[in-house]
């Protein structure tokens, strides 16, 4: 689709850009915009959860949600939620499907600007919000998305591994629990979510660590706690998803 290059309407204001102090476990309960929206979190951890599945950004990421789309908001750890509404007519990413965006320290200041409550100057806004989009059409898209099945043998497998994301049954364990075969439950995984059974387990495991790390734990207990034979080969995975460490990611929060 083709990117918006015209003059932009009047910015957004009021619930689709405002900046909000969420407690550890607070959230915001299903809503939808007119408008897409930006969400960010200063501090702490952000999940946005639709009928699709659920995405989840630390403060080196950002979650994009198109226009029209139900979501929910979770907060994990004191979290600094900073959401910016951009104009339906104004479309830097696919307006069909929510996504997790890079934020480097330009886009994270940005944002942190437009969403300020006191922000009343209409000319600065338009400006700055040119320059947001400029940089929110530059931005790498991140897999960090938890996609969500529908048949339910393997959303009965999906929330076995929820519950207890350090599970090391094999997918032939589980679906015997679950009353399903191995071959079924492979073909489910790649027909429903786009991934492996390996690749979802594993996504499910960083999510919960970066619940975790929002909430203190330390490293080497996220790192039982989810799965991982010890911390350093947690490390490891960790850094390869978000380009650095668990104490690195725990400085920006």
């Amino acid at each position: 689709m083709p990117i918006s290059r015209q003059p932009l309407a009047e910015p957004p204001t009021g619930l689709s850009t405002n900046t909000r102090h969420l407690p550890a476990g607070g959230g915001v309960t299903a809503h939808r915009h007119e408008v897409h929206q930006v969400v960010y979190a200063g501090r702490g951890v952000l999940s946005v959860s639709t009928d699709a599945g659920t995405w989840v950004a630390p403060a080196t990421r950002a979650l994009w949600i198109p226009a029209g789309t139900p979501h929910r908001h979770r907060a994990h750890g004191r979290t600094v939620l900073h959401a910016v509404g951009i104009p339906a007519g104004a479309e830097p990413l696919d307006p069909a499907r929510p996504a997790v965006l890079a934020v480097g320290p330009l886009l994270r200041e940005l944002i942190i600007a437009y969403s300020r409550p006191d922000f009343v100057d209409a000319d600065e806004r338009q400006r700055l919000l040119a320059v947001l989009l400029d940089r929110l059409r530059h931005s790498p898209r991140q897999a960090l998305h938890l996609p969500t099945g529908r048949d339910p043998r393997l959303v009965a497998v999906c929330a076995l591994l929820r519950a207890d994301p350090a599970d090391q049954r094999t997918l032939a364990a589980l679906g015997a629990a679950v009353g399903a075969g191995e071959r079924t439950l492979t073909r489910l995984f790649a027909a429903e979510t786009g991934m492996t059974f390996p690749q979802w387990r594993t996504q499910a495991r960083l999510h919960h660590a970066l619940v975790l790390l929002a909430e203190d734990v330390p490293v080497t207990t996220v790192a039982h706690r989810c799965g991982w034979s010890s911390a350093s080969a947690f490390i490891d995975v960790f850094r390869r998803a978000f380009g650095h460490t668990p104490g690195a990611h725990r400085a920006w929060g």
